[in-house]
């Protein structure tokens, strides 16, 4: 299976997959059953279609991404120390971008509208 750029070694992506970042604030105290019901209901999305579904919390230092990888249901979840995820404007509704952006901008700190680090540690520890 053919993996995009960066994501592939966390996550076994086919190229073809699709991101969809649901815009908003979603409660991150949701689990994956919650959070596919939420991609199905507000984004028009099926959340088994093998593609990628990132929430973001009203503080903008946790993201939570969903995927079925054809055996089960997947959930991943990154917390920043420092730092917000940058974020669609918009109340609802959803964007799309590839997982090499989604690697890029959103996991590594780069404000996917100017790409720029927003953070770097100073030392180790």
């Amino acid at each position: 299976m053919p993996s995009s750029a960066g994501l592939g070694f966390l996550i076994p992506v086919p190229s073809n997959t699709r991101v969809w970042l649901a815009a908003g604030v979603t409660d991150m105290r949701r689990g994956f059953n919650t959070l596919a019901a939420q991609a199905e209901a507000s984004l028009s999305e099926d959340p088994y279609s093998g593609h990628l579904f990132v929430f973001r919390g009203r503080r903008g230092d946790l993201l939570k991404i969903i995927w079925w990888d054809q055996q089960g249901a997947c959930l991943f979840s990154k917390r920043l120390e420092r730092g917000r995820f940058v974020w669609p404007v918009a109340k609802d509704g959803k964007v799309s971008m590839s997982p090499a952006q989604l690697w890029r901008c959103c996991l590594e700190g780069i404000d996917w509208r100017m790409p720029q680090r927003t953070w770097r540690p100073l030392t180790v520890g």
